[in-house]
C-alpha cells in the first residue's frame, strides 16, 4: 500500500472527525449504523461464531436479491443483504466485536469509537507511521536549526562593531582586485542594498564561527541521520569510556587539554552546545584556575554565587523590589508607583 494511500484515509479519518464534532450524528458513520448488529442477525452478544454465522447464511439466502422478482422487492431485499452482510463482518471478528461491544456500552466516548474504527478498517502500519514520525521530526529540525542560524547572522549583520568590520573587508578586497572589477553597470538603490547586503552577509557568515544552538546546521545532526550513525556512535563512545579508564583510572596519565574542558563542563553541567557557546578567553581562565579540580570548582561555584548576591544586591530594581516586599508583603495588590 502505498504513502498516498495512507495519507489519504489519514485525511478521511481528519474530516470524519470533524464531521462528527459538528452534527454529533457519530452512529451513522460506525458498523452498522443506527441498527444493531445483533438485531439484524437474531443472535445476542452471548452467540458463539457457530450460531451467528449459521443464522447470517439463512438470512443471506432470505434476502438474496436473486431470489427475488420484481424491482421494489429486489431492492428491499438488496438493502436488507447489504445489512445483513455489514453486521457478519462486524461480528465474525472477535477485536471488531469488542469493539462494537464498548462502543455500545460506552456511546459518549465520540472519538474513541471514532479511532478504534478507522484504525482496524485502515490498518496503518506502524512502521510507516515511525518513518513518517521521524522524516517530519528531521525536516522540522533541520529547518529550525537553518531559522536559528538565520537569525545569528541577521543579528550579526545588525551590529555596527562585525558589519564594520565586514566593510572594511570588503572595500579591502575590491582595492585590491579581488570583488568587482570590470565595467560597472547602473543599478536602482534597492539592488545596490541588496548586493551589498548580501556581501556583507558572505563576509560574515565565512568568518564568523557561530557556535552552540545557532551554529550552522549539518545534515549529521537530523535525527535519520543520528539514527543511521548510532551504532557507530554508541561503538566509539564505548571506546572512549574504555580508553578513559585505561589512561586515567589505571595509568594514572596527568588530564590533557580536551579531557579538562569535558570535567569542567560536566562540573557545570552543561551540555555541549551550551558549553561551546562560552567565549574561547573564558574557557582559558577556566583552564588557568583548573575547574577540573573538584575542590577548586567548589571555591569557584561559591566565589560567582557571592557575585551574583552581590550584584542583585546593588541593582536599583533589586533593591525597589525588597523594599516593596518588606512594606507591603507578597499578598498585596496596589497602584502605588
Amino acid at each position: 500500500m502505498t504513502t498516498a494511500v495512507h495519507i489519504f484515509r489519514w485525511i478521511v479519518l481528519v474530516v470524519g472527525l470533524f464531521i462528527i464534532q459538528c452534527d454529533g450524528h457519530y452512529l451513522d458513520q460506525f458498523y452498522c449504523g443506527q441498527d444493531n448488529c445483533y438485531e439484524l442477525l437474531s443472535v445476542t452478544r452471548e452467540s458463539t461464531k457457530q450460531e451467528i454465522a449459521k443464522n447470517y447464511r439463512q438470512l443471506a439466502r432470505k434476502y438474496h436479491p436473486d431470489v427475488h422478482h420484481g424491482a421494489e422487492q429486489k431492492k428491499v431485499a438488496e438493502e436488507w443483504f447489504k445489512k445483513i452482510a455489514t453486521a457478519y463482518e462486524v461480528l465474525k471478528d472477535e477485536e471488531t466485536r469488542n469493539d462494537y461491544n464498548y462502543m455500545l456500552d460506552n456511546p459518549q466516548e465520540y472519538y474513541s469509537h471514532f479511532y478504534r474504527y478507522y484504525r482496524r478498517k485502515t490498518k496503518i502500519d506502524v512502521r510507516l507511521v515511525v518513518v513518517v514520525t521521524i522524516s517530519i521530526i528531521s525536516c522540522i529540525q533541520y529547518v529550525t536549526r537553518w531559522q536559528r542560524y538565520d537569525t545569528a547572522i541577521k543579528y550579526f549583520m545588525s551590529l555596527p562593531k562585525y558589519r564594520n568590520k565586514a566593510l572594511e573587508m570588503i572595500n579591502q578586497s575590491q582595492s585590491n582586485g579581488l570583488v568587482g572589477g570590470g565595467k560597472r553597470i547602473k543599478l536602482s538603490k534597492a539592488v545596490k542594498k541588496k548586493e551589498h547586503d548580501e556581501q556583507i552577509r558572505k563576509v560574515i557568515e565565512n568568518n564568523m564561527d557561530i557556535q552552540g544552538a545557532y551554529a550552522k546546521p549539518e545534515i549529521k545532526d537530523i535525527l535519520w541521520i543520528q539514527l543511521f550513525l548510532l551504532p557507530y556512535t554508541v561503538g566509539r563512545y564505548v571506546c572512549w569510556i574504555a580508553r578513559w579508564f585505561w589512561m586515567f583510572n589505571i595509568l594514572k596519565h596527568p588530564y590533557g587539554r580536551e579531557e579538562q574542558l569535558y570535567i569542567i563542563r560536566k562540573n557545570m553541567k552543561l551540555t555541549t552546545i551550551q558549553f561551546d557557546s562560552i567565549e574561547p578567553d573564558t574557557m582559558e581562565l577556566f583552564l588557568k584556575q583548573e575547574l577540573w579540580v573538584k575542590s577548586n570548582f567548589e571555591r569557584w561555584k561559591i566565589e560567582q554565587e557571592n557575585e551574583k548576591k552581590k550584584q542583585m544586591a546593588d541593582n536599583p530594581r533589586y533593591k525597589a523590589y525588597r523594599r516593596y516586599m518588606k512594606n507591603h508583603g507578597p499578598g498585596r495588590l496596589t497602584f502605588e508607583e
